[in-house]
C-alpha cells in the first residue's frame, strides 16, 4: 500500500506538526527580524544584541533531553500543549520588554517552551509515520520551519505598522501559538489506534505503538541512558555542526545585510527571505533522498551518512564564495545555495533517533537537539563578539566552515543500524524492492 502523508487522520496529524514547526520557528526568529529596530530603541551593542539572541538557546538547550524524556513518559499530546503555552507566553511578553534584561527574560521563557519540542514531535512521528517515510517526514516538517524563517521577515514587516510596531507583531504571533495549542490538544492522540478518525488501512501502515512508559505487564520501563548516549553522541556532534551554521543564519543574517551592505530593513528582510527559500527546498529533498537511498540500496548507514556528507560539502563550497564576493545579490545567492546544502542534512540526522530507538525516540532526539540548543547559545554570541573585535564578517564565516568540516568527519561514526530497546524490523530485499516500485 502506498503511503499517503497528507490525507486521512494521519495526514491531518502530520499537517498539525508541520504547522507547529512553522509557528514556533516564527516565534524563534522574530527577534532577529526586529533586531535592528530593537537594537536602536534600547541602545544595544552587537555583543549585547548577541546576548539577547543567545538567551533563547540557554533554556532551549537545557530542556531538550528533559522534554524528550517527559514526551516519552507522558505522551506528546499533553507535553506539546504545555510547551506551546510557555513559548506563546514568552512571545507575548517579548512585546512588553523595556530593555535588555526584560528582553532576555522573555526569550528565556520562549526557549523553555520550545526546548524539547522537536524531540517530542519526533516521538509523535515514531507512532504516526511509517518507517519508510521517516526521512521525508523529518525533512518536510523542518521545511515548514525554514518556510517560517523565509516568511517571518515580510510577515513581521507587513503587520507591524497595523498593530503598533514590532511590539504588536509579537502579540499577534503569541496569540497564533495559543490557537495551535487548542487545536492540537483537541485532535491529537498519542496512540493512533485510539484515534477514532484513523482507518484500518492507515493503522496497518504504521509501526506497532511502543509505549516507552510501561511494559506490556504494566511495569515502568527504565530508560537505557548510557546506551542511548553512546549511540547518539556522533549524531549529536554532526547536528551541532549543522546547528552552528543554521543559527548564524537565523540570528545574524538580517543584521549582516543591514550593516555589511548598508541595506534598508525592508531590503534586508527580502534578502533574508530569499536565502531561506533554499532551506525549504533542501530539507524536503534531503529527507526524500535519504529514504530513496535506503529503499534502493537497503544500506541504512550509507543512506543517512552520504546525504550528510554531500550537504556539508556543498555548504562549505558556497559559503566560501561569500569570503571573496562583494556584490549583495551574488552573496545572497551564494548563501541561499550554502543553506540549501546545509539543510540536506536534517532529514537523515533526525531519522537516526527513530531508527535506533523508536520507543525512546523522545530522549534520543533530545540528545541530538541539545546540540542545537548549545549552538543557539554559542554561535550568535560568538558571531557578535568576533564582529565587535574585528569589525569584519570574514572570521565568523570561516569558523562556520571549520565546524562543518568537523561534521563530515564525525558522520562516519553514525550507526543507525545499531538499535537500542525494541529491535527494529528491517525491510528485507523483497520488501525494499516493493517499496521502490511503489515510489516509481
Amino acid at each position: 500500500m502506498k503511503t499517503k502523508m497528507f490525507s486521512g487522520a494521519t495526514g491531518r496529524v502530520f499537517i498539525l506538526l508541520c504547522i507547529m514547526y512553522f509557528i514556533e520557528y516564527v516565534d524563534r526568529v522574530n527577534l532577529s527580524v526586529a533586531a535592528p529596530l530593537i537594537k536602536a530603541e534600547f541602545g544595544l551593542s552587537n555583543k549585547e544584541l548577541g546576548l539577547a539572541l543567545s538567551a533563547f538557546g540557554t533554556c532551549y538547550a537545557t530542556f531538550q533531553i528533559i522534554g524528550g524524556y517527559l514526551g516519552d513518559r507522558f505522551g506528546p499530546r499533553k507535553l506539546l500543549a504545555l510547551q506551546g503555552l510557555l513559548w506563546a507566553a514568552g512571545t507575548l511578553l517579548t512585546g512588553f520588554a523595556g530593555g535588555l534584561t526584560t528582553l532576555v527574560l522573555a526569550r528565556l521563557l520562549v526557549g523553555t517552551g520550545e526546548g524539547g519540542t522537536i524531540a517530542v514531535a519526533t516521538r509523535a512521528m515514531s507512532n504516526w509515520v511509517p518507517a519508510n517515510r521517516r526521512g521525508f517526514a523529518q525533512g518536510f516538517t523542518h521545511s515548514a520551519s525554514r518556510a517560517a524563517v523565509a516568511l517571518a521577515p515580510p510577515i513581521i514587516i507587513f503587520i507591524s505598522p497595523h498593530v503598533g510596531g514590532w511590539r504588536g507583531a509579537f502579540t499577534v504571533l503569541g496569540l497564533a501559538s495559543l490557537v495551535w495549542v487548542a487545536v492540537w490538544y483537541w485532535y491529537f492522540r498519542d496512540d493512533p489506534a485510539r484515534h477514532t478518525g484513523v482507518s484500518p488501512e492507515e493503522l496497518a501502515a504504521l509501526p506497532v505503538y511502543a509505549d516507552a512508559a510501561r511494559t506490556t505487564a504494566g511495569e515502568r520501563k527504565r530508560v537505557p541512558w548510557m546506551a542511548l548516549l553512546v549511540r547518539m553522541m556522533p549524531v549529536t556532534l554532526v547536528f551541532f555542526a549543522h546547528a552552528w551554521g543554521l543559527w548564524m543564519y537565523l540570528t545574524w543574517l538580517p543584521t549582516f545585510f543591514v550593516e555589511h551592505f548598508h541595506s534598508t530593513l525592508t531590503n534586508s528582510a527580502l534578502y533574508t527571505s530569499g536565502v531561506f527559500v533554499g532551506a525549504v527546498v533542501g530539507n524536503t529533498l534531503g529527507g526524500t533522498l535519504t529514504d530513496w537511498l535506503y529503499v534502493k540500496t537497503g544500506n541504512l548507514n550509507a543512506s543517512r551518512r552520504n546525504v550528510v556528507i554531500v550537504g556539508f560539502a556543498g555548504s562549505i563550497l558556497f559559503m566560501s564564495c561569500v569570503l571573496f564576493v562583494q556584490n549583495q545579490t551574488l552573496v545572497g545567492l551564494a548563501l541561499a545555495a550554502a543553506l540549501f546544502f546545509l539543510e540536506l542534512t536534517v532529514g537523515p540526522v533526525f531519522s537516526v533517533p527513530i531508527d535506533v530507538a523508536p520507543e525512546f525516540a523522545g530522549v534520543a532526539t533530545g540528545f541530538v537537539s541539545t546540540a542545537a540548543g548549545l549552538a543557539a547559545v554559542i554561535s550568535p554570541f560568538t558571531f557578535g563578539y568576533i564582529i565587535d573585535a574585528t569589525g569584519s564578517y570574514t572570521l565568523p564565516f570561516l569558523t562556520s566552515i571549520a565546524v562543518m568540516l568537523m561534521g563530515i568527519v564525525v558522520s562516519f561514526w553514525m550507526r543507525p543500524d545499531k538499535t537500542v530497546g525494541v529491535p527494529v524490523a528491517r525491510k528485507g530485499p523483497n520488501e525494499l524492492k516493493e517499496l521502490k516500485e511503489q515510489r516509481a
